[in-house]
């Protein structure tokens, strides 16, 4: 969702919708959170002036005002949760995360994806009795620099990249080729080679694994590929066949020996590894979206 999107969570002032609030029928979604309240901005008067662009992409523009006031609003939150951020950190991550929330909304409008004004003002009025009724919302908006117009507009984008993103997520299969690994996890180098040459004694690789973690025995469970956050483990894991065990691989952790219980060319997905696939499928996607895009970003 780009600095890895599933690393980088927006912690923002803004929308965010529930999936149900949503009705997308995904995994992937997100919330309505009400911040507390500041100060709202003087309102200024319109003038003919064009109002300048943060950026343009593929003809459709985030004015800078709109920039401005949800960088302020992200600044803001980072503030009330006792976090200290580099402003330019904080543009980079606000303008990311704006231009991949339009992609998606873009990219639901070439599939098709329109939103009424009927089922935007339902799903206003929900909105409005979940946070206990207009009052409430009005003075949010009013608090956090929305006008009304501005609020429906940045609504409508968010569940059209919500439908967007559910999409994607839907289009990841539910099983996968998956293996059952072990591991014997070690600190330095000297064990780990002792363990090795144990091992091609003809020791057990379980009695092995069950001496260096006697609660988990060592087992890592079912994982398919894409999975695992170090690439070279799960390389390794995939060449073996069952009942064999690797060469010490070396990581930041420590030093790992695997062994392959069995495979599956097939298996159910965990949840947490369907989440994971899901939003790698969705990284992929906006990187395929950005190059395939025309994104002019303000001088």
């Amino acid at each position: 969702m780009t600095a890895s999107f599933s690393k980088r969570i927006l912690v923002s002032l803004t929308i965010y919708f529930l999936l149900g609030l949503c009705a997308c029928g995904g995994t992937i979604g997100t919330g309505l959170v009400l911040g507390p309240t500041v100060s709202p901005e003087p309102t200024l008067t319109p003038t003919n002036t064009p109002i300048p662009s943060a950026v343009i992409v593929n003809g459709e523009e985030i004015p800078q005002t709109e920039f401005d006031a949800e960088l302020k609003r992200y600044q803001q939150a980072q503030t009330g949760l006792g976090n200290t951020i580099n402003p330019d950190t904080a543009k980079q991550t606000v303008m990311t995360d704006m231009v991949d929330t339009l992609l998606l909304a873009q990219g639901a409008s070439t599939y098709g994806y329109v939103l009424d004004d009927a089922t935007l003002q339902s799903r206003i009025d929900s909105l409005t009795s979940q946070v206990g009724g207009g009052g409430t919302l009005t003075t949010w908006e009013s608090a956090h620099g929305y006008t009304d117009a501005d609020f429906r507009s940045e609504l409508r984008r968010q569940i059209a990249a919500a439908w967007m993103r559910d999409r994607v997520a839907a289009s990841v299969p539910v099983t996968a080729e998956q293996v059952h690994v072990k591991q014997i996890l070690l600190y330095n180098a000297t064990d780990a080679q002792q363990v090795l040459a144990d091992l091609q004694a003809g020791t057990a690789f379980a009695d092995l694994a069950a001496q260096y973690d006697p609660v988990t025995k060592g087992d890592l469970g079912w994982f398919p590929r894409g999975y695992l956050p170090d690439p070279a483990i799960e390389k390794a894991a995939f060449t073996l066949q069952s009942g064999q065990y690797s060469a010490i691989i070396q990581d930041e952790t420590g030093y790992h020996i695997l062994y392959m219980v069995e495979r599956d060319p097939a298996h159910q997905l965990s949840p947490d590894a369907l989440l994971t696939l899901q939003t790698h499928a969705l990284q992929d996607w906006l990187t395929q979206r950005r190059t395939e895009s025309t994104i002019i970003y303000a001088p």
